[in-house]
């Protein structure tokens, strides 16, 4: 090219390196430290009526509805001990069973006495079974709710058999769906790859754990604070501590690894009110077992944060009087407990590690005035998460009885409600809610200075939100409610 003239040469070059570059294969990098949110149909609240502010644990009018997930399990959803409630949308693609022990009981789903009160829309489905629904002799399991406004209903959707006491608040509906997991499997991957990608990231601050306390120190500036703990969040007995965070950014997104194949955390930290630390990280917090076999999250608080689990093959064991947050595991959940406990429906709005596949390198020659080959165009990132389903509850497809049982409900040795609410009869002519089916709940906190159950019944009750640990934090902080609820 040295004879041909300047404009020339330098045209000559910019095609050269052009076709040069479109001959070469791309090479990826997986890079780690970009911001992602959940996907839909996981994180964020959804749908047209969110609430502007999500209030703390109470039982007063609905403040708003939510068509996300709230509670997400890839294999079984277990109820035993004294466990009271889950709210919010709520999908198991495994099977569902209400096994309370103590004589049994009722467990609610989609709508709950004292959390949020953010409940699914009318007429979607509340709760989704890729398998069986057994509720055991003694138990029931209630679905939908009302306040001072009106119904909460929504339906049971599941894919195999359906026994035991099941009542269904009208015009909820009880369908059996062979292919009710069908819209959620690539949510199981979902959880499984952002789990794993998580666990990848940097950390940004350290862990101290002592015998009474885990202070997470962020490092100040970033936006995504990421803590990996290779051991439990305990006592060296096992026992609860503190759990405390420094060198927070506001806003920053926070991510808590627990490494260990047996992870456990044991904490009296949280309270679910206003001014409490965790409660201002609720909705950017994140605990995240990429791959514990057996996790455990414990203790006498109201739990503030997101729950995800990524090991399909694992079990998370959930045992505290409230957790709130979104909870999101690849395998199996047990929520048990020895008082009312519950998961609340709070939304997961943070901004995660991206694990992404990008591009590299990515050529922008100059446009000749006359190209002989074409430019190539650079494929835009990819994120491995798959995409969501669309939509996120699948609509009804039959007029199914809106309650189940196959046989008849057992008589509750409960004492019957001590305050008038009013609750609709479960609309079907093999459901019915009989005396004990809205017993009064325990309000035993359990031993170790666990919260007091907010798993009442109707009367009204007084619950502290303060383990032994919180006296050390500032008191007993005491919320006042009158039950809506109906479980014991």
């Amino acid at each position: 090219m040295r004879g041909l003239p300047a404009a020339r040469r330098r045209r000559a070059v910019r095609v050269a390196v052009a076709t040069a570059m479109a001959a070469l294969p791309m090479a990826a990098v997986l890079t780690v430290g970009s911001a992602a949110p959940l996907a839909p149909p996981l994180g964020a609240c959804s749908g047209p009526d969110c609430p502007n502010t999500w209030p703390p644990p109470n039982n007063g009018d609905f403040p708003g509805r939510d068509a996300t997930i709230n509670v997400f399990t890839g294999g079984d959803y277990t109820v035993n001990g004294r466990a009271a409630e889950a709210e919010g949308k709520i999908v198991t693609l495994g099977n569902l069973t209400i096994d309370k022990s103590q004589g049994g009981g009722a467990f609610n789903m989609g709508v709950v006495g004292v959390g949020s009160r953010v409940v699914p829309p009318n007429g979607s489905d509340f709760v989704t079974v890729g398998g069986n629904v057994d509720v055991r002799t003694n138990n029931s399991l209630l679905i939908g709710g009302s306040d001072s406004q009106g119904q909460a209903f929504g339906n049971l959707r599941y894919g195999g058999t359906a026994t035991g006491t099941i009542n269904i608040d009208p015009t909820g509906q009880s369908i059996n769906d062979p292919d009710a997991a069908a819209p959620y499997r690539s949510v199981l991957t979902q959880v499984e790859d952002v789990s794993s990608c998580i666990a990848k990231a940097t950390a940004t601050g350290t862990v101290a754990v002592t015998s009474s306390e885990a202070t997470f120190t962020g490092d100040g500036t970033s936006m995504k604070q990421v803590f990996n703990v290779t051991g439990n969040l305990a006592s060296p007995t096992g026992g609860q501590i503190g759990l405390v965070f420094a060198g927070i950014p506001a806003g920053a997104t926070v991510v808590v690894n627990m490494l260990s194949d047996n992870a456990i955390i044991n904490t009296y930290t949280g309270t679910g009110l206003p001014g409490d630390q965790t409660t201002e990280m609720r909705s950017k917090l994140m605990w995240n077992f990429p791959t514990s076999s057996n996790a455990q999250i414990l203790g006498s608080a109201q739990f503030q944060g997101s729950v995800m689990a990524g090991n399909a093959a694992g079990t998370t064991t959930i045992a505290l009087p409230g957790l709130n947050g979104r909870v999101y595991l690849a395998g199996n959940l047990v929520q048990t407990g020895s008082g009312g406990y519950e998961i609340h429906s709070y939304p997961f709005d943070g901004d995660l590690p991206d694990c992404a596949v990008t591009p590299s390198p990515t050529p922008s020659p100059t446009p000749s005035p006359t190209p002989t080959s074409p430019s190539p165009t650079s494929p835009s990132p990819t994120s491995p998460s798959p995409t969501s389903p669309t939509p996120t509850s699948p609509s009804p497809t039959s007029p199914s009885p809106t309650s189940t049982s196959s046989s008849p409900a057992p008589t509750s040795t409960s004492p019957a409600p001590t305050s008038p609410t009013t609750h609709p009869t479960s609309h079907g002519p093999t459901s019915h809610h009989p005396t004990g089916h809205r017993p009064t709940g325990s309000t035993s906190a359990g031993g170790g200075g666990e919260l007091p159950s907010t798993g009442a019944g109707n009367a009204p009750v007084v619950f502290g939100l303060a383990g032994v640990g919180l006296l050390g934090l500032g008191g007993l902080a005491v919320l006042a409610a009158r039950r809506r609820g109906r479980h014991s």
